[in-house]
Parts: structure tokens; C-alpha cells; sequence
């Protein structure tokens, strides 16, 4: 790749797909602008996708944030509930989170 280019991730996943695109990408381009070429909404129509929050490792950023060489960009799925209930959950029922169905 040329001088210009920069290695990135692009990491996306639901309960029943996850894709980890590793990408050259041109210097100058923002996180919308890589997540929107990338075709990783073909991959996973109906997911809401184009609106959802994302983040480079971890950490929430705006679509205009420009990359960086080695960032990974993360599109974050909504949480099917708030970890606090489910461990709340677990609780009641005498259960942890380290502990499986048949403990």
C-alpha cells in the first residue's frame, strides 16, 4: 500500500454474525466514511446499523473522527439488557455471572 494508507479494523457483530474486516484505507478518511465503504452494512441488513453508536477500541468517537494507523473501529450493537438487571436478575435467582445453566 502507499505512504498515504493506513491499516484499520472494522469489527461489527450480533448474536449470530461477527465479522472483523481488517482495511487500507486512505489517510484522510473518518470513521463514517470507512464503516459506510466498507460494506459491512450489506453484511448485516436490518441491523440498524447506519444509525448505531461506535467507537475505536472502546471508546465511543463521532462518525467524522478521522483514523488513525492501527485503530480499530467498533460499531456497537444496543445490549439486549442493562448488565445491572441481568446480574440483578441472577442474584435473585442465587446465580452469578461465572456460574452456567447446569451449576
Amino acid at each position: 500500500m502507499s505512504a498515504d494508507s493506513l491499516r484499520i479494523e472494522l469489527a461489527c457483530a450480533t448474536v449470530a454474525q461477527q465479522e472483523l474486516l481488517e482495511l487500507w484505507v486512505a489517510a484522510d478518511q473518518s470513521v463514517g466514511q470507512i464503516i459506510e465503504q466498507s460494506g459491512i452494512y450489506e453484511r448485516f441488513v436490518g441491523q440498524g446499523l447506519e444509525t448505531a453508536p461506535v467507537g475505536i477500541w472502546g471508546r465511543p468517537v463521532d462518525r467524522d473522527q478521522k483514523v488513525r494507523e492501527g485503530d480499530r473501529i467498533e460499531i456497537y450493537r444496543p445490549l439486549q439488557m442493562d448488565p445491572r438487571e441481568a446480574r440483578r436478575r441472577l442474584a435473585e435467582a442465587g446465580r452469578t455471572m461465572n456460574q452456567t445453566r447446569e451449576d
